[in-house]
């Protein structure tokens, strides 16, 4: 079963919004805003340590919006640090999380997970969130160069043939 997390606190529906984008199913490839540009943000580390996401244009990026309290959120970090490992230097896979507290969250789950690959970044006032329309977390999009190719809304298998085809395919263009 696919699943998302909405963070929105309005009372209109998920699939309201879903209708209102044409955006695919959850958990689905939807090509509907390929072309978008990656949006400009500065991230900060649980150190404070700022990365401007201009710095990767240029390169193909897995931007994932994620949070703590999102069960499908957490349900894939460990395919996204695997996919990070695997895909070392020929794609940044750079996770965003949207919770509020920052640091005081995202700091001990990285802690307790260990992850290897993946870099706690966060996103002090959610504008990459707000930017790329992110209101069913996870989304995770991906740029090539500065442009999106396509997102996926919901928890989606990133160890799976299909995930590593569209992601070898975008790469290799």
């Amino acid at each position: 079963m696919l699943s998302g997390c909405d963070r929105s606190g309005d009372e209109s529906p998920q699939e309201t919004k879903a209708e209102a984008s044409e955006a695919a199913k959850p958990g689905e490839i939807d090509r509907s805003h390929a072309g978008d540009l990656m949006p400009a943000a500065n991230l900060v580390d649980p150190d404070g340590n700022v990365l401007n996401l201009g710095a990767l244009q240029g390169r193909p990026v897995l931007l994932n919006l994620w949070a703590t309290w999102c069960a499908p959120c957490v349900k894939e970090m460990p395919l996204l640090d695997q996919l990070a490992r695997d895909y070392e230097g020929r794609l940044k896979v750079l996770t965003i999380s949207q919770d509020l507290t920052g640091t005081e969250a995202v700091g001990p789950f990285f802690a307790r997970n260990r992850f290897t690959h993946l870099e706690s970044w966060i996103d002090p006032q959610n504008h990459v969130g707000e930017d790329i329309g992110g209101g069913v977390m996870p989304t995770t999009v991906l740029y090539v160069g500065s442009e999106e190719v396509w997102r996926v809304q919901g928890d989606y298998d990133w160890s799976s043939e299909k995930a590593r085809a569209a992601i070898d395919a975008a790469i290799a263009e």
